[in-house]
């Protein structure tokens, strides 16, 4: 980094980051042997910050929109990982690109009409736009602009889960990790799905979209307008609630005060524009890089920093933090989503830190003031718990090692009859 406070910063969170590694090893009893949940360190939240400032004016269709997806893959290579490069031109002949990781999953295991059981093939995709709002002559002066909430944080998280999957080894879906260019105006995302064959997007089970997740007051998980259908309202909200039976059944408040929100205002409008009343509940009306899956019908869960707690959507904003209403309440798309801006307000100094687990014992305590950084919490805990969703497996097979656990349970199941030389009891 290259101004002071990130220097500091930088440091700081190293710090924070020994802290956590020192209480993941053994203690005593066997259910302190794991090693703690998103215990990432600073990895992601360093790269989103190093992004915004190397190229803060990183708009679509622009040089440093160019350099800034030169410097995702020259990371994901650095990461081992083998990048495809999507190119794409707007109407003006400009050009953007998207970059692809696909990382080849076992296949799951169903039951045919016949009762056999056959290889399917299942994908998801997970995908975050990398470009930001602004070009450099639109900045007035007086701003320090650079898009470290929209969307250097969802980069961040999308990073952090592209040097953390490699652990999973038993994925059954193949996972695409999509750093979406243009992104502000949807056209990468356009571009990609209408890049896939029949056969591909049939094949996709569920897009994972991560947008602004920083400035926001609170951090949410949302279905697809297509889930306001409620014939299909389970199917197309399955993964969404996988996602948070992750959150409830891991100590991620408890270590991190992380927490996933539905959206659950309740507002009854026409959601979707079909003339039918809709609650506004468990989905959102803002447009990202999932629209154009959910559209086609495709399952998704968009991940965004917002307050949806309002009674009315016209007042729905990003945050209610008295600092940070220079443009109503909004943050992302705005002159003050600004590394500058935000990081003194959300990197914050402790007396000390204490990690308990989900029956609140405490795991590790420190006496010694700690940094909290929540970037680095929501892009850890939220790579986390979209990783962890990927091993509770598809939604229409099973794994091989489940079927191999099952072709063992039947094995083992031994049905005994008494013999007939066997003498008779009487009772």
């Amino acid at each position: 980094m290259k101004n002071s406070f990130i220097y500091k910063l930088t440091s700081i969170i190293c710090v924070f980051a020994l802290v956590l590694t020192v209480f993941v090893g053994c203690l005593d009893g066997d259910s302190k042997n794991a090693v703690y949940p998103a215990a990432y360190g600073s990895y992601g939240a360093d790269f989103a910050r190093e992004l915004a400032e190397s190229y803060p004016f990183r708009k679509a269709f622009t040089e440093q929109e160019r350099e800034a997806g030169e410097m995702i893959k020259s990371e994901l290579e650095e990461l081992g990982l083998t990048v495809e490069v999507q190119s794409f031109t707007n109407a003006e002949g400009a050009s953007s690109q998207n970059y692809i990781v696909n990382i080849p999953g076992q296949g799951f295991l169903a039951v045919d009409d016949d009762g056999n059981y056959n290889t399917i093939k299942k994908t998801i995709v997970i995908g975050a736009h990398y470009d930001s709002f602004f070009a450099q002559e639109e900045i007035p002066e007086g701003y320090t602009y650079d898009g470290i909430d929209d969307n250097a944080s969802g980069v961040g998280c999308l990073m952090t889960i592209a040097s953390q999957i490699s652990n999973y080894n038993n994925l059954g879906f193949d996972v695409e990790l999509v750093f979406f260019g243009a992104g502000s105006i949807q056209a990468g995302s356009i571009y990609y799905y209408n890049s896939l064959t029949n056969a591909e997007t049939s094949s996709v089970e569920c897009m994972f979209c991560i947008d602004g997740i920083y400035a926001g007051d609170k951090l949410y998980a949302n279905a697809g307008l297509n889930s306001l259908d409620l014939s299909q309202k389970y199917q197309m909200r399955r993964k969404l609630y996988q996602v948070y039976d992750v959150v409830y059944d891991n100590p991620l408040y408890s270590g991190y005060e992380f927490s996933l929100y539905y959206n659950e205002c309740g507002i009854i409008a026409d959601l979707n524009g079909d003339g039918i009343e809709d609650v506004y509940r468990e989905v959102s009306i803002r447009v990202s890089d999932h629209t154009v899956f959910d559209n086609a019908g495709v399952p998704v869960v968009y991940f965004d920093s917002y307050d949806y707690f309002f009674d009315e959507i016209s007042k729905m904003k990003e945050t209610k933090n008295l600092n940070l209403q220079e443009f109503g309440g909004q943050v992302g798309g705005t002159l003050i989503d600004s590394s500058t801006v935000l990081d003194p307000i959300f990197v914050t100094t402790t007396d000390g830190l204490q990690i308990t687990d989900a029956e609140g014992e405490t795991l590790s305590a420190t006496s010694e003031p700690t940094v909290v950084d929540r970037l680095q919490v929501r892009i850890n805990c939220l790579a986390y718990s979209i990783l962890e969703t990927l091993e509770k497996g598809s939604d229409y097979g099973i794994t091989f090692e489940e079927y191999d656990a099952l072709m063992q349970q039947t094995s083992n199941r031994v049905t005994t009859t008494p013999s007939d030389d066997e003498d008779e009891v009487e009772g």
